[in-house]
């Protein structure tokens, strides 16, 4: 790609990304001016506009490979091996279990600390 198409495709961004800011100005502003109005209406208005605003984000260069991003997330979504019940349950009862337990010698080891403290100043 020459560096004229590069210069040309930035520029081209810049302008879609003012009309995403400016979109998303609009839904704000128009829901604060607006606020009389039906939720219902107001809340279709904005969905609308961030739709808008989601496409033409998307047809930018960052918008492109956010999307390739999510689209390998999902892909390697797919791909985790997932705990059983059986092995959640037992993971938290461990968890639990060694959590108490670290309480309960961090507990003793303040008051240990705090008697030792009392013996000496007192």
């Amino acid at each position: 790609m020459s560096s004229s198409a590069e210069t040309q495709e930035s520029r081209g961004d810049v302008f879609k990304w003012a009309i995403v800011v400016l979109l998303t100005a609009v839904a704000v502003v128009g829901n604060n001016y607006f606020s009389a109005e039906s939720l219902l209406y107001r809340l279709i208005a904005v969905l609308v506009l961030a739709g808008i605003a989601g496409f033409v984000a998307l047809n930018t260069a960052k918008g492109r490979s956010f999307a390739k991003l999510a689209k390998e997330a999902k892909t390697e979504i797919r791909r985790v091996v997932w705990p059983t019940r059986q092995e959640t349950v037992q993971t938290t009862l461990i968890v639990l279990a060694v959590v108490i337990f670290m309480s309960l010698v961090l507990w003793g080891v303040d008051s240990l600390l705090g008697w030792i403290v009392s013996a000496v100043i007192g």
